[in-house]
Order: structure tokens, then sequence, then C-alpha cells
């Protein structure tokens, strides 16, 4: 029982590690950053890293909140359902991005669920677990690594919230900055813009201060290849193909409008003529989007050329896609040469995560087989040779018998059988043949007995025999002895129940005493800040 309990042992941990640890540095092993073309060709095998800037995308983390699921706020199941979505995007961050030391990192939007619902405490607590999870208050402090942020509709609402409630941009504008601005990063302008505001109402403040800006950008004129960021993709018709990587249904175009002053209540692509203004008014060299919590990438057509947009899926596992993911991108630190296209200044790589669904049903496979395996294990262990040896005497007889003509073993007249009731651990009850010779002379003293039935003889007698090897043999018992033996069967039975309910406890009990704490400090090493 002992060696049984410590192999589950073993399994049930190596299983922990895997799910709770070393699932998460799988992505940082095998995704690595990629070379911009014009940095590979320019290096002759040097390295790389120093021509171009390192940027970790991320995208809808989207916190659940009292708004995400019918359930009481506070209540042990919200809590709970909390706790593992966001211990999942911490280990995701620190052990798949953050290892793969980054230079920036940029969030697309979407931070909180309820964003736009959430009461000023509600909204603070949220914005403290999101610091804790992506380790904010760390990066800002200690590393030079630079952190970016796009508003999204969970953070900031669409257009019909503005009118109705601005505190919440202002909100938000005061944890996470502006909502439209431009950086660079190494030879490459990133354009930032607040796209829930874009299809907005002309008379509403926030709609014209976008495009503006929009405006403003397509004024200065620069030779760096330029990234649009927006929150919410751009337009494209309906059942447009996405690519390989995306694993949900195609999401076709849907605008949700007030009834009494026509703004957006809901949308999941731009308006076709707010993309093409975008489109024409910017000239990206990509475009990044996030919002539809899948992967997709489509080709736009603008009249300066085509344009590629990747839409970057949600790193959590509880937004409905079970693939959660984030993007590598590398941004060439050298200019271009003349007649180089501007693509060839950016890479990208998108990243996959652990299937958190798949781990968790892989842990209740293992329980029901813990379970079965305790109950049903033999109770001496598996005796492989043994049960190995019987069905090679087995193959043997009957090999031998088919060789033999059909023909009868007689039973000679000059053997006296003899049988013993042995009663195993198990508490099945054997009778042991035990064959010997006796003289003619002494055949009229022995007592007669009837072929298949259980003779008894004194001990004197037995001792005077000569016995052979026993060997099990199958008998039909007399109807007065079954009537005897049944309580004493039922009895081993009822033993034998008692010592596996035992055994499977005691196994149990000793696997989850080595293997709960393992569990424990497993979810918790991550958890705590360092």
């Amino acid at each position: 029982m002992l060696k049984l309990a410590v192999f589950l042992s073993l399994i049930w941990a190596l299983t922990l590690l895997y799910g709770e640890m070393f699932s998460f540095w799988v992505p940082f092993l095998s995704c690595s950053w990629p070379h911009p073309p014009s940095s590979s060709s320019m290096t002759d095998g040097l390295d790389h890293q120093r021509d171009y800037v390192k940027i970790a995308v991320v995208t809808d983390p989207q916190l659940m909140d009292r708004t995400s699921l019918h359930l009481a706020p506070k209540s042990f199941a919200l809590e709970a359902a909390q706790f593992y979505t966001d211990l999942y995007m911490r280990r995701a961050f620190l052990s798949s991005i953050l290892p793969s030391k980054p230079d920036i990192i940029l969030f697309l939007g979407d931070y909180f669920d309820g964003g736009p619902f959430l009461s000023d405490e509600e909204w603070q607590e949220s914005w403290s677990r999101f610091k804790h999870i992506f380790d904010i208050d760390m990066l800002e402090q200690t590393t030079n690594i630079k952190l970016y942020y796009l508003a999204g509709n969970h953070d900031i609402g669409y257009a019909a919230f503005h009118s109705r409630m601005p505190e919440v941009i202002k909100r938000y504008e005061k944890a996470f900055g502006a909502r439209n601005y431009q950086f660079t990063a190494g030879k490459v302008d990133f354009i930032t813009i607040d796209a829930q505001t874009l299809d907005g109402h002309p008379q509403n403040n926030v709609t014209p201060a976008t495009w503006e800006f929009v405006k403003n950008v397509s004024k200065h004129l620069s030779s760096n290849p330029r990234i649009l960021l927006t929150h919410i993709p751009l337009y494209r018709p309906d059942q447009t193909a996405c690519g390989s990587y995306r694993s949900s249904s195609i999401i076709n175009q849907r605008i949700n409008r007030a009834a009494q002053d026509n703004e957006i209540l809901y949308q999941n692509y731009i308006t076709e003529k707010g993309t093409n203004d975008l489109l024409d008014s910017i000239k990206p060299a990509l475009v990044l989007s996030g919002h539809d919590h899948d992967q997709c990438t489509v080709i736009h057509k603008s009249k300066y050329g085509s344009v590629k947009e990747h839409t970057l899926g949600t790193i959590s596992w509880q937004q409905g896609n079970l693939f959660p993911s984030y993007m590598l991108l590398s941004a060439s630190n050298r200019i271009l040469p003349n007649g180089s296209m501007p693509e060839e200044a950016i890479s990208t790589k998108v990243c996959f995560l652990p299937v958190q669904l798949y781990i968790y049903i892989w842990y209740i496979l293992l329980f029901v087989m813990t379970l079965l395996i305790a109950v049903l294990w033999p109770t001496n262990g598996v005796l492989f040779p043994h049960y190995l040896d019987g069905f090679l005497r087995s193959v043997r007889g009957l090999i031998s018998s088919s060789f033999s003509g059909g023909g009868k073993k007689l039973k000679s007249e000059d053997e006296i059988y003899e049988y013993e009731e042995i009663w195993d651990a198990e508490g099945s009850m054997h009778l042991i043949k035990k064959t010997f010779k006796v003289s003619s002379t002494c055949s009229s003293d022995s007592a007669s007995v009837e072929r298949g039935n259980a003779i008894m003889r004194s001990v004197a007698r037995k001792q005077e025999t000569d016995t052979s090897n026993p060997s099990d043999v199958t008998l039909h018992i007399g109807s007065d002895t079954a009537v005897k033996a049944l309580p004493r069967t039922n009895k081993s039975k009822t033993k034998m129940v008692i010592r596996r309910l035992v055994r499977t406890l005691s196994i149990i009990t000793i696997v989850a005493a080595f293997n709960i704490p393992l569990y424990m400090m497993l979810l918790f090493k991550d958890w705590i800040d360092k």
C-alpha cells in the first residue's frame, strides 16, 4: 500500500508542478523575439537585439467584477472566480512575458469588465487588482520598462456614455493617462487613438477632439513607419476570413444606437467611413487592435496601398477564448535604406499561453483515476510473474491435450485424494487437493469416498501419507457444506470491503498530505508580491 501511495503522490506532484508552474515557462522557452527583416540584413549574423526595440503587447485582461457573472458581490463564488482568473494572468505575465525582457509593454485596452458601471470605490479596487496582476508598481520603480495604455470600451464605455457620464473619462485619464497620443520606439512611430469616440456624434466634445488629434498627426511628416493602435478593430466586410490562428467563429459588423440621440451603445468594428478616414490620414504600415478576444489578421485596402491589421486575442482564460495569447513585436532601431518598404521595420509573433481549462480537466481525470486505483488495486499488489506462470501452464496444458488424441486421463485406482480448506486474504475459499498412493492392503481400511466430494481424515492418517504438491481445483461442494460456509463467506466479504475502504482512505490521505501543501505553495508563490 505504501508503495502505491508514494507512486500516486509522485504522479500528482509532477502534474501540479506542470499545471501550476512549468506550463507557464513553455511560452517563454518556445516563443522568441522576431527579427525585423531590416535588422537581419544589416547585422551580418551579429547580435540582433541591439538593432530593434522589444515590445510585448497585451490586451483585454478584463478583470472580473460584479458585472461579469450573475453572482452576488463579494460572494465566495465570485471571489474564487476572480482569484483564479487574476492568478492565471499574473503567472502568464511574470513567467511568460517578463522573462523575455521587453523594453516596452503595450496594453490595448479593456482592463476592467464593468468599468463605466463601477462606483469609484469598486473602480479603485479593480485598479489595485490590475496593478498587482501586472506588477505595475515594481515595473515603474525598479525597471526601465516603459508602459503604454490604450482605452477600451470596458474602461470608458462607448460614445453614448461620454455625454451622460463624463466623470468616467476623467477617472480613466487620472489612472492611465491620455487617450490620444503618440510615441516612438526605435525608428517606428506608434499612433494611439480612443476608438470609442471615433463614430460619436459631432456635437459630443470627445469625438471632435479625437479627430482633431488624427488631423494633427496626418500633418506631421515623418520618415518613420507608423503603427496605428486602436482597441476596436477597423471595418471589414461580413464573413471576412481571419486566418488560421482564430479558434472562434467570425463576428460580423454590429452597431447599436440609442433611440433618443442616436449615439452608439455598442459596436464591434469602427464604421467603414471612419476606417477609411483613419487609414488615409495616418497611413500606417500596421494596425494593432483588440476587443474581439480572438486572433484575426486581415488586409485593408487604402488609397496608399494595402495595410495589414492584426487583432490580438485576450490574455484571460475567462473571456470566451480557450487559447489566451500575447504578442511579441520588434521595432527596428535603424533607419530604413532607400527603397525599403515600411513593413520591413516591424516584425510580430503571436505567443499562446497554457490552456487552463485543459489543465483543470486533467486534474479531475487524475482524481477519478486515483480513486479507482486505490479501490481496485489488488491487496498484494500486481503479481505479474504469478499470473504469467499460470497463463503459460494453461497454454501448455491446452497444447498437450490437443495432441493427446482426445483420450481421457484414467484415474489410478491406487490414488486417494484429500482436500483441505484454505482462506485467502481476499476472503475467498479454496480447496487444496492432496494426492497420495496407498498399498493394496490398506485400501480395505480406507474410508470410502465419492468422486467429487471432500473427505475428512484423522490427523494420524494424514501423517502416514506421502503427499504431493497441492494444487487449486474447482469442486462442487455438497449442499450441507455450502450452507455451513455461507456465514463465514459473507463475514469474509464484509471484512474485505472494510479493509479496502480503510486502504483507500489511507492512500488518499497520504497523497493529499503530500500534495495539498505543494499545491498551496504553488498557488501563492506567484500571487504574493516579491
